[in-house]
């Protein structure tokens, strides 16, 4: 269960503690019926802007930070005590990008979230936003395709532990075919199998950059990995409950077909280090033949990765055509693309080999 900034606080920035106990409830209710539950709760910045006494979320990165160590700290406070009032333990997780990137850092974090679910603890997952800028650092309303967003956080947690139910709480009712702030005609969709061709939103909130296109992104992040997503109302305080039980509520994403381990991680977990751009004879083998990418086919390489990096790959004029596992270092690449062979590559080598390529659909 993900839960949003403005979920967990009130208008005027003060913690809503029923709708958090209520949160608690459901997953307790959950455990006791045999369930594993994790929950990847914002809300930390939030928190600390009422302790420290701002009257607003502040705008400098340093003083975000310092809300979000201390709201962190109330915040779980908060969970201890209601998770405590059904004999049950939760423990802190906070993670960031390197947490993802670094391939043995995310296979370690499926064995320590299955350690604490083997004891029946309920990990309270958060990005790391006193050490990590990626979430705080930003101008509202602008979007970018970064990990600094709980609303990926949690589709990235769910993908990595094999989840088969992913719901967002949020403080609209779900996903609508058009803008209901501008459209009184705006219908709620309650089921959504092809979620790239939805026009949505990217604004957040000045407690929180996850707007409802970073849902709908985490959704279909959750849905490539064989896991189901909703994104539901987390201020009506019956919708969750209704959810679990199998109700018709906000908006629901079936689990499509899902990538394996490694292919999650290449295409939404790494960080891309690089990209390189492809000719259209390229793109034609690798669509067409399951191809790999070939020096030959390769004019443009930017970027300074590492051998085993990630890179994005584009087509002619820089459409996005996938992502991949780099085979050699960026200087050796940029030889390599220019015509001179980097010693010990065999004629049969790839620049990215097609098993290690993730297609976009």
């Amino acid at each position: 269960m993900k839960v949003g900034s403005r979920v967990l606080t009130r208008s005027d920035g003060s913690p809503a503690l029923s709708r958090l106990f209520s949160i608690v409830e459901a997953a307790a209710d959950l455990r006791a019926r045999g369930r594993e539950v994790i929950v990847v709760s914002s809300g930390a910045v939030g928190f600390g802007v009422e302790a420290l006494g701002h009257e607003k979320p502040p705008e400098s990165l340093d003083e975000r930070q310092a809300c979000a160590a201390v709201g962190q700290t109330r915040l779980m406070g908060l969970y201890r005590e209601g998770f405590s009032r059904y004999g049950l333990e939760c423990g802190q997780v906070l993670l960031t990008q390197g947490d993802f990137d670094d391939r043995m850092r995310y296979l370690n974090l499926r064995s320590t979230m299955a350690a604490l679910l083997r004891h029946g603890v309920v990990p309270i997952v958060n990005e790391n936003d006193a050490v990590s800028t990626e979430e705080l650092a930003f101008v509202e309303g602008e979007s970018r395709h970064v990990f600094g967003d709980n609303d990926k956080l949690s589709a990235l947690v769910a993908s990595k532990l094999d989840a088969e139910l992913l719901v967002m709480l949020t403080d609209v009712d779900g996903v609508y075919d058009r803008d209901p702030r501008k459209h009184r005609a705006a219908k709620l969709l309650n089921e959504v199998r092809e979620p790239d061709g939805l026009a949505v939103s990217g604004q957040g909130s000045a407690l929180g950059r996850g707007g409802m296109r970073s849902k709908v992104g985490a959704a279909t992040i959750a849905t490539l990995a064989g896991c189901h997503a909703v994104i539901a109302s987390g201020l009506d305080p019956g919708a969750l409950r209704r959810v679990l039980v199998g109700e018709i509520v906000g908006t629901w994403f079936p689990a499509g077909r899902a990538l394996d381990a490694r292919q999650r991680w290449i295409a939404f977990a790494a960080a891309p280090r690089g990209s390189l751009e492809l000719d259209a004879g390229a793109v034609t083998a690798i669509r067409k033949r399951r191809a790999s990418v070939l020096a030959a086919g390769v004019t443009r390489c930017e970027g300074e990765f590492k051998r085993g990096d990630v890179v994005e790959l584009h087509g002619p004029g820089g459409a996005a055509l996938g992502r991949g596992i780099v085979f050699c270092d960026a200087p050796e690449a940029r030889r390599w693309c220019a015509g001179e062979r980097p010693s010990g590559v065999r004629n049969h080598d790839a620049l990215v080999h097609r098993d290690h390529l993730v297609l976009e659909e």
